[in-house]
């Protein structure tokens, strides 16, 4: 068979039967169902840790800064004192 134009023309094929039972579609949609709410819970959980994970370090890294921030304050005042007593000493003295 041929069409017009020269395209060969495929016979309409005999309809598929059926391989598998409208229980056995059922049955394999619920299972599709049941591992994709798995994988959403299992997602989910895998999300929530990466978020504490997260918050932990910035904590932590925060917790760092503001010590030697701390520690360059402290330092940088014991050197301001120290300065203003041996001025005013030498103020005193002279």
């Amino acid at each position: 068979m041929t069409a017009q134009r020269g395209i060969p023309m495929v016979p309409l094929a005999a309809p598929m039967r059926m391989r598998q039972s409208l229980a056995e579609i059922e049955e394999a949609f619920v299972d599709e169902i049941e591992e994709d709410r798995h994988r959403r819970e299992r997602l989910r959980a895998e999300a929530e840790e990466r978020s504490r994970r997260r918050h932990s370090y910035r904590t932590k890294k925060q917790g760092t800064n503001r010590f030697w921030l701390l520690v360059f304050v402290l330092i940088a005042t014991a050197v301001i004192v120290t300065i203003a007593m041996f001025q005013t000493l030498y103020y005193v003295m002279g």
